[in-house]
Parts: structure tokens; C-alpha cells; sequence
């Protein structure tokens, strides 16, 4: 058995979560947070049969696509006062998803 972690932009869960229960897989969807560009994520989790690792992951590359946005940079309030600028934003690359297949030593439903 193995666990699929997927940390996918939270624009692209619901697409996900459709596909992935209209084929019948159970996911667990955890609202997260990205560090770079402070945004929301989501977290889906997907227990499954070693066998079906690349059905699920054909799924996420179908739904979960990378996409280029302009964000304004991030800076200190210390910063960003010394510089007494505007900054330009950054054209920078999200979304896709980023992937961990665990194994699984011990599986229960109670």
C-alpha cells in the first residue's frame, strides 16, 4: 500500500477531487500554506494499492497544472521603507504539484 502526499495550489483542488473520486479514490484535502509565495495550498492525501500509484499520479498531472503569474516581491517592512521605491514585480512560476509516494507498513479502517 502506499500513501500519495500531493501539495497542489488550492485553485486546483477541486478539479483534483472531482477526478480522483469520479474514478473512486478517497482523498483527504488539508488546507496549507506556501512559505515562497505565501498563498493558500492544499495538501491531498491518497491511500492506494501499490498498483494504482501511476493511475492516481496520471490524474494529478491532468488537473494540476504550472502556470506563470506576476507577485510583488516580499520584503521586510525595514527594507522596503529604506528602499522608498516601488519594486517590479516578479514573473514567477506556480502551481503543478509537488509529489511524495510513502509506503505504507500498516493500514486500518476502524
Amino acid at each position: 500500500m502506499k500513501l500519495i502526499m500531493a501539495i497542489i495550489q488550492d485553485v486546483d483542488s477541486r478539479g483534483l477531487l472531482d477526478a480522483l473520486m469520479a474514478e473512486g479514490y478517497r482523498a483527504t484535502k488539508i488546507s496549507t500554506t506556501g512559505g515562497f509565495l505565501v498563498r493558500g495550498n492544499a495538501t491531498i492525501l491518497i491511500g492506494i494499492p501499490d498498483d494504482r500509484v501511476e493511475d492516481v499520479l496520471g490524474i494529478l498531472r491532468k488537473h494540476c497544472h504550472a502556470r506563470r503569474e506576476f507577485v510583488s516581491p516580499v520584503m521586510p517592512l525595514s527594507e522596503a521603507a529604506a528602499a522608498r521605491q516601488w519594486v517590479q514585480p516578479l514573473e514567477v512560476e506556480v502551481g503543478g504539484a509537488t509529489v511524495f509516494v510513502l509506503n505504507v507498513e500498516r493500514f486500518e479502517q476502524l
